[in-house]
């Protein structure tokens, strides 16, 4: 490739350095090879050479001249033909192109080259793999910690659940057993002045609106049913209909516990206007905690609520 292609090679390291020791390295080959031609071209040189002996000796006597025997003439045999033979002909190998040899240098470094970032990428992809295979199982572990996790707080919520439910069962046995202790007890003090009094006695009163309270016990304030119905009005809320015909009382069992709270409001009589009973019932309910009986120092048990619509 010439300076003015756009596609040039880059220089290799060292370029010099090789070009010198292949240049070297062809001299030899191209003494050797000279030097090799030369020597078997050379003819080889006949010496001859006499030996002669400075002592004079007497000659031997000469033999007698055996007698001939007569010997048969040998057949002429066929000289053999000697072929000349031409002196093997000495071929010199051609010199190597430095061009061929830096390029072929070149072709195996690139080779070595993409075999390197073959085998590199070779060992990233395994590497690649293994992580992969690292962070899968790191992921199984962790999923499974987690599926763990979420299970013992499942199991944990549900026995929490339970362990709440059976406080809410205990709670409401409680409260039912306290209430049924406190409707015992009132019954039971309730029997004990019947039992002590020998009789049950019971006030009433109605004041100007036709409202009326009873309470019982024994011997007990007068004045105790009308403070009570006086309450009881004071918080009824109810608009009397245009054209109702007369006036329908209701009338309400009140239970109470030993502090004046509500037990228990029963129905004993409609008015027959469903809003009006309603109303009385919410009004005996909003009325408490009721006062305790001046002459008894107690709650009475129970009284009995009258209110009529339009004595309101």
């Amino acid at each position: 490739m010439t300076g003015n292609s756009p596609y040039s090679v880059p220089k290799e390291p060292g370029s010099i350095r090789a070009i010198i020791l292949a240049a070297a390295v062809h001299a030899a080959l191209f003494a050797f090879l000279w030097f090799g031609i030369h020597w078997q071209s050379q003819q080889p040189i006949a010496v001859e050479a006499e030996v002669w002996s400075p002592d004079i000796k007497e000659a031997a006597p000469q033999a007698p001249e055996p007698t001939p025997v007569p010997q048969p003439t040998p057949e002429p045999k066929p000289e053999p033909v000697v072929q000349e033979t031409a002196p093997p002909k000495v071929v010199t190998p051609p010199l190597p192109d430095p061009e061929i040899a830096l390029e072929k240098e070149k072709k195996r470094k690139e080779q070595e080259r993409k075999e390197q970032a073959r085998q590199e990428e070779l060992e990233k992809q395994q590497k690649l793999q293994k992580q992969q295979a690292e962070q899968e199982q790191k992921d199984k572990l962790k999923a499974e910690a987690e599926q763990k996790a979420a299970k013992e707080k499942a199991a944990a919520q549900e026995k929490q659940k339970q362990e709440a439910a059976k406080k809410l069962e205990a709670d409401a046995a409680k409260k039912k057993q306290a209430a049924a202790d406190a409707a015992a007890e009132n019954k039971r003090h309730n029997d004990e002045l019947k039992r002590m009094m020998g009789q049950a006695v019971g006030s009433g009163a109605a004041n100007s609106t036709g409202t009326a309270a009873q309470s019982q016990g024994p011997r007990g304030d007068p004045g105790y049913g009308q403070k009570v119905g006086a309450k009881i009005k004071s918080n009824i809320n109810f608009n009397v209909p245009d054209g109702l015909p007369g006036n329908p009382a209701v009338e309400f069992d009140v239970q109470l516990l030993p502090d004046g709270s509500v037990a228990s409001v029963r129905l004993r009589k409609s008015s027959g206007v469903p809003g009006f009973d309603e109303a009385v019932k919410r009004a005996i309910e909003r009325s408490a905690p009721y006062p305790k009986d001046s002459k008894l120092g107690v709650v009475p048990p129970s009284f009995i609520g009258i209110h009529k619509p339009k004595d309101q």
